[in-house]
Parts: C-alpha cells; structure tokens; sequence
C-alpha cells in the first residue's frame, strides 16, 4: 500500500473512531454504572447484566477493529463475567470496575 492510500485508510480510520467515540463512551458508561451498582451490594436485574453483557461484547468487537487488542481482551473478559451467572463476590464487582475504567482509559488514549 502506497503511503497515499496509508494515508487514506488512516484518516477514514480516525473518522469511523470519532463517528462511533460517543457510543463507546456510553457502552462504558454501561459497564461502569453496572460495576457500581454490583460495589454497592445490588443485584442487577437480568435486563440490566443482559446489557452490560452485550455493550462488552460490542466494545471488543469496535475496539478489536480499531487494534486496540487490550482493549479486546478486557471487554471479552468483562462480557463473559456479565454472561454468567454472576459471582456477587466483591471481588468480582471490584475487577468489573477496574476493566470499566481500563477501558476507558484506552479509548481516551487512542491517537
């Protein structure tokens, strides 16, 4: 590939990341909310672990395209957790929270 067709794919990258950015932040949202409420003692309700099951799934499919395979990696691992049955340990609500922010953390540090 030419540097001018590098170039291309490149800037169509970077605007497909700013046209999807929002979603992602909410899909996060999503994660961190369901993370939080696990923290403080709530059960989710089977709505509530469904989406945050399904937001997982579709950040590792968006962040995996855009080569962000940590970020892949924590979504898959955040998804698998949501689709079970869920451990109420905290344990397990205190490393939800953390792949949240992780996640995050590697959306806003994407170039």
């Amino acid at each position: 590939m030419g540097s001018g067709a590098a170039s291309q794919l490149s800037e169509a990258m970077n605007r497909l990341w700013e046209k999807f950015l929002p979603q992602m932040h909410e899909r996060v949202g999503t994660l961190q909310s369901a993370a939080a409420r696990l923290a403080s003692g709530s059960a989710l309700s089977t709505d509530e672990q469904n989406k945050a099951g399904a937001d997982a799934h579709k950040l590792a499919g968006v962040l995996g395209t855009f080569g962000l395979n940590e970020g892949t990696e924590l979504a898959r691992e955040a998804e698998g957790l949501y689709g079970g049955a869920l451990d109420p340990e905290p344990e397990t609500a205190a490393r939800l929270t953390a792949i949240a922010e992780q996640l995050r953390a590697i959306i806003a540090g994407r170039r």
